[in-house]
């Protein structure tokens, strides 16, 4: 089969021949439809994760394709892969046979396409989660959120909308207004949430999901403790399982048209043009390689 494998951190991917994946207890072999290019990948790719596979390793930690081989599941099967160690502790999805722990699938109806299901867990879970069980949104409440043209901030506008809250985006390049949001959503972190905090009100919170405009945030301390704003962290490897409990509803939101996400397609080969792509800042949506 074909898969893109890394040699060495920071290194051109290289579509090469490999043997194909042979069945084995406790795993399912799913011939890929369509396997994500996400941040994670990326910072894996460069050796600045936590863990990584060994070298040469194949990345991807998300997919969705259809059942070949499998203990568990049925052979046809169509599923979607997320996490179980899938591209970060062993060969991941970028191949056009994965080989995944049971556990790191989930059933696809048929009315999600393909690469919408390769594309939809991390942004839908995260913008999930931070509303519902980390900022423990209720309705009527008036949220703010950065970076809402990305794909994680867009699902969080739509659904704390949903949710009957109010919802403005952030703009980096206008100061904010009074503190009166109950609630910040940041996904871009850096100088933006540092700007964006005095918009929230005393006694309201801030879950932070992302950092591409900065991994630091410098506060002054007295300011920040008269404000009494809390600053909630969404660390989605501690909430998977929150994540897996909501997958079913919010795939069935997608299917329905009740959820958008937006998704680019990039042939296999070009595995490294979608890294490339998903770094370049005003993107839009997720990034798939399809076979």
């Amino acid at each position: 089969m074909k898969a893109i494998r890394i040699h060495g951190f920071d290194a051109a991917p290289v579509l090469e021949e490999v043997a194909d994946p042979a069945a084995r207890p406790g795993h399912t072999i799913v011939r890929m439809q369509a396997a994500t290019v996400g941040h994670i990948d990326r910072t894996v790719w460069r050796g600045s994760f936590l863990r990584h596979p060994p070298l040469p390793y194949t990345p991807g930690v998300e997919a969705a394709g259809i059942v070949i081989a499998s203990g568990r599941y049925e052979v046809g099967q169509r599923v979607w892969l997320r996490g179980s160690g899938l591209g970060t502790l062993f060969d991941g999805t970028w191949c056009e046979r994965i080989d995944a722990p049971d556990e790191a699938l989930g059933l696809l109806p048929d009315a999600v396409p393909m690469e919408l299901g390769a594309a939809f867990f991390s942004p839908t879970t995260s913008a999930w989660v931070a509303l519902h069980e980390v900022a423990k949104l209720q309705a009527g409440e008036q949220v703010l959120v950065t970076g809402a043209s990305g794909a994680v901030g867009s699902l969080v506008m739509q659904l704390a909308r949903d949710a009957g809250c109010t919802v403005t985006p952030v703009d980096p390049n206008i100061a904010p207004a009074a503190a009166s949001a109950d609630l910040l959503i940041d996904t871009v972190g850096g100088h933006v949430l540092a700007a964006s905090l005095p918009a929230v009100r005393p006694g309201g919170r801030a879950v932070l999901i992302g950092y591409t405009a900065g991994p630091t945030l410098q506060l002054d301390i007295a300011h920040f403790l008269q404000r009494d704003v809390a600053l909630l962290p969404l660390n989605m490897f501690r909430r998977e399982a929150e994540g897996r409990a909501a997958a079913p509803e919010l795939l069935a939101r997608l299917a329905d048209g009740r959820l958008h996400l937006d998704v680019q397609s990039f042939a296999l080969a070009d595995a490294a043009i979608a890294l490339e792509w998903i770094a370049q800042r005003g993107h839009r949506g997720r990034a798939v390689l399809v076979p």
